[in-house]
């Protein structure tokens, strides 16, 4: 049975933590002090129970919980070696668990452990770093508090600070809470509500001085020519630019991306401040550790050309990355941590939006998430006073802690298609489907496009969440439609890595039942709806200068001869060489083009349950029921072919693997050797 006072810690971290108005993403941290009976002595023995290392409060679980005994704990005060040793406090926390201790003890434990409150909240709310980031921040503090929040210039987060908190409280018995210079709010209370209730009068009061007190245009007049572009044009004009930035900030290591023409951003970048603002960075800790300490901005109006942007952009680029490089190099000791790279995490493009980047789509999203935090910080900041982040040095010594690299060393082994963005065509069912799954467990994020909207969306769902996978309407056989799925690709991810042209049907009838109509419509959507998808996708993967992998599902039919099916096999044909000739054409851009050749998928094909299975059986003389068996039986390997086979030999064509093979065709037909390639 959980502990009460766990239910109550758990229950007040989740209200807290889904309301973006007091914290971010991953960002802050609860907890509460109460016993249990210790299963060895069977006495009572308090403890103290926090938010783990890395985890997020508004899903928090008790298995997100670091359990500590307290009185261990407080003990560390009288073997603390200071200022200068105070990270060897974190390997020390380890000897303060209680039994297994649950999740890995963050650095603000101290801050939770020494602090004599019952319940600690210590959160990030834009409102409350708009006051701790204002150059007056101490003085506005008083002004708006009296002496009910107590001001406590910068200190790195660790042992040191969890002793001055402390000690503030300790000296300050009104008070209820405390305003972190350049870092956010920590609040207490005898209780988890009373804790709770301060935590939002702290928040609320200084939201309301600055919404009554601030100037009306914190960020400047507007800056001619910097205003948002009307929506259907800015979105495009993102979708064009998106392949080509994603290539700039995947320069070192290759990046998701992810877009947001959020209001606030646009505002921000339309207003004459955002350069000088931009250019200070932030300066939550949880803020640049994600979006590195400025963002990359462009500087150039809204109206500018795509030629010019990218021109811009690219010189931009070569200066961020000196930039980085001398920050790292001013700062770095014979002991920091190597540097990670020196590609920008945030791209901002007026008029425009925003581009953030990261190692999956949940680490991209959160960056822009915190960046519009920054933005938040600044407008508040600059509202009632001037906005004054802590300063570079300081940033530094988060950025490249020690410990930070040491969680970033705890993180799972990337898979085998991380970064990597798919878009499968006709994916809603059958094999499309199962490649898609198959994409998508390995890494990959996956854009599902189907005639179908509601059907491509309800795969994806089955997939994974929109950090993993997407449903799109896509008619293969209009131009216009297949464009806006690559458009409705990169702008969902950043990009496009992987093409796979899925998307078919088939009409079982003889020469002389196949009609002209027949004959089109197949054509349409196999042989011209494949070489649409590839030529939109080619024009992002050539931008985006990272390489790709473009895979037609082709067919055995496409080298086999069988009966009445003239239109799906000429078409299938005409697939296959269209592999050929883009894997000629593409090859100096990196681009990879393979086919895959199945025989026919009786389960779960969207094509055998549409008619073509009935067809195909009565022209065998078998039963419908029997046609995986009938097709099964004339293999070499007596084996039916399934759509994850299908799957299975996609996965493995993007893989580093087959880094070196184009042209090739994968017959995935379990042997037939009417079908064999010569």
């Amino acid at each position: 049975m959980t502990n009460p006072t766990v239910n109550e810690l758990i229950t007040r971290s989740n209200r807290l933590g889904s309301d973006p108005k007091n914290t971010n993403y991953a960002g802050g941290n609860t907890s509460a002090k109460g016993a249990e009976t210790d299963p060895v002595t069977g006495e009572p023995v308090e403890l103290l129970w926090v938010k783990g290392s890395g985890g997020d409060l508004g899903t928090l679980t008790e298995n997100g919980l670091a359990v500590l005994r307290l009185d261990r704990m407080r003990a560390l005060v009288d073997v603390y070696p200071g200022v200068e040793r105070e990270d060897e406090m974190v390997a020390a926390f380890d000897y303060c668990l209680h039994g297994r201790g649950g999740a890995a003890p963050s650095i603000d434990t101290a801050m939770h452990g020494l602090v004599d409150a019952a319940h600690v909240d210590h959160l990030h709310p834009d409102s409350g770093i708009a006051l701790a980031t204002a150059a007056d921040g101490e003085a506005l503090t008083k002004r708006i508090f009296g002496d009910r929040v107590v001001w406590i210039p910068w200190g790195r987060p660790g042992f040191q600070l969890g002793l001055d908190i402390a000690e503030i409280k300790r000296r300050n018995p009104q008070a209820i809470g405390t305003i972190l210079g350049g870092h956010g709010i920590t609040a207490w209370g005898d209780t988890s509500a009373e804790a709770e209730a301060r935590s939002l009068e702290i928040i609320d009061t200084a939201e309301r001085y600055i919404d009554t007190n601030g100037k009306s245009a914190p960020f400047g007049p507007p800056l001619a020519g910097y205003e948002a572009l009307p929506e259907v044009q800015r979105r495009r004009k993102a979708a064009q630019l998106a392949p080509f930035i994603r290539g700039l900030a995947s320069a070192d290591k290759p990046q998701v991306g992810h877009f947001t023409d959020d209001p606030r951003v646009l505002e921000f970048l339309s207003a004459s401040e955002h350069p000088r603002l931009a250019a200070l960075g932030t300066s939550c800790p949880d803020h640049f550790l994600r979006t590195k300490v400025k963002p990359m901005v462009l500087d150039l109006p809204a109206d500018a050309s795509i030629d010019d942007a990218k021109a811009r952009l690219a010189q931009l680029h070569e200066s961020y990355r000196a930039d980085y490089q001398s920050y790292y190099d001013r700062h770095a000791s014979p002991d920091s941590p190597g540097i990670r790279g020196v590609d920008p995490a945030i791209v901002l493009i007026p008029g425009v939006g925003m581009f953030s980047y990261g190692k999956d789509k949940q680490t991209a999203r959160v960056a822009g998430e915190f960046y519009l935090n920054a933005i938040n910080v600044m407008r508040g900041a600059e509202a009632i006073s001037t906005y004054a982040p802590i300063d570079e040095a300081e940033k530094f010594r988060i950025e490249y802690w020690a410990l930070e690299e040491a969680k970033l060393a705890r993180m799972p082994k990337p898979k085998p298609l991380a970064t990597r963005i798919a878009l499968v065509t006709g994916a809603a069912s059958g094999i499309g489907k199962a490649i898609a799954t198959r994409l998508a467990a390995e890494g990959a994020c996956v854009v599902i496009a189907d005639l179908d909207a509601e059907k491509a969306a309800a795969a994806a769902e089955e997939i994974g969440n929109t950090d993993v996978a997407v449903g799109i309407a896509a008619d293969v056989t209009d131009e216009a439609a297949v464009q806006a799925a690559i458009d409705a690709c990169v702008l969902a991810f950043g990009g496009i890595d992987i093409v796979v042209n899925n998307a078919g049907l088939s009409l079982s009838k003889s020469l002389l039942e196949t009609t002209a109509a027949d004959w089109d419509l197949q054509h349409n959507v196999m042989a011209r709806g494949s070489f649409l998808v590839s030529k939109a996708a080619a024009r992002a993967l050539i931008d985006q200068r990272l390489g790709g992998d473009i895979i037609y599902i082709s067919s055995k039919n496409s080298v086999f001869a069988g009966p009445n099916n003239i239109a799906y096999s000429t078409t299938k044909a005409d697939q296959a060489h269209q592999v050929r000739l883009l894997a000629a054409e593409l090859g100096e851009y990196g681009v990879k083009v393979n086919g895959i050749n199945p025989d026919g998928v009786v389960r779960g094909s969207g094509i055998f349950a549409g008619g073509w299975g009935a067809k195909r059986a009565a022209v065998y003389g078998v039963d419908e029921e029997d046609l995986g068996k009938f097709y099964a039986q004339r293999t070499l390997l007596k084996r039916e072919v399934l759509p994850e086979n299908i799957a299975n030999a996609a996965f493995v064509l993007c893989t580093s693997d087959f880094s070196h093979t184009t042209g090739l065709h994968v017959p995935v037909d379990a042997g037939v050797a009417a079908a064999f390639l010569r």
